[in-house]
């Protein structure tokens, strides 16, 4: 079985100068947090990405995938293959991987991106060869550059390479906790509870108070 991870990908937060470490800290906290209920995991960041690789075979990623998606900070998340750095290993892995999301798909199209300049082949390259090895495993597929069923990703960065298909939406915003914190008076409304969504996504901590008479 293919080793896999989580791959969470920065919002806005990526535009930080010196002070970015500070912001990933609170995020990589939060993360922590959340994904204590799920298992052991190891995290790591790198390149605006945060790496969320599972201990155990038995955890759910596609439930700590639907769970992440509310964490501000996060612009994307995915659930992807881990492969060595060679079109040989990547295209192995990416046949059986797709696999399902494939199968149910009738147009797809490849997107590399070389994050590691030393790679030898280039982005246009990467995704050529996986897309090769991809028809010739699904002859139904047809190749569609402009509104595909379904994205392949190739990511190949510092330590390994990475396979994944369509990614899902983060909640954005900036982490909780990075901007202070406010106290949130909630009347049983409707606007109280979407005010204070967005007063969170902007990074406050935020402690509620019910006003009742």
């Amino acid at each position: 079985m293919a080793k896999e991870l989580i791959l969470a990908k920065y919002g806005e937060m990526a535009l930080k100068g010196l002070n970015r470490g500070t912001f990933e800290d609170i995020l990589m906290k939060n993360l922590r947090r959340r994904l204590k209920k799920f298992g052991a995991f190891k995290l790591n960041r790198a390149q605006s990405t945060i790496y969320m690789e599972p201990l155990s075979e038995d955890i759910d990623l596609d439930e700590v995938l639907e769970h992440l998606q509310c964490v501000f900070g996060i612009a994307a998340l995915c659930r992807a293959c881990v492969c060595e750095k060679t079109m040989e290993d990547i295209s192995a892995k990416a046949v059986p991987y797709l696999e399902e999301v494939l199968l149910g798909a009738k147009t797809f199209k490849v997107e590399a991106k070389r994050a590691d300049k030393a790679f030898p082949l280039k982005s246009p390259e990467i995704a050529r060869e996986v897309g090769g090895a991809l028809l010739a495993a699904y002859p139904h597929l047809k190749v569609q550059m402009d509104g595909a069923q379904t994205e392949v990703h190739i990511e190949v960065r510092d330590k390994s390479a990475y396979v994944y298909a369509d990614r899902v939406h983060g909640a954005g915003g900036m982490p909780t906790g990075t901007n202070g914190r406010a106290m949130l008076l909630l009347s049983g409304g409707i606007d109280s509870p979407v005010a204070g969504h967005m007063m969170a996504k902007r990074g406050l901590e935020l402690e509620a108070v019910h006003f009742f008479s």
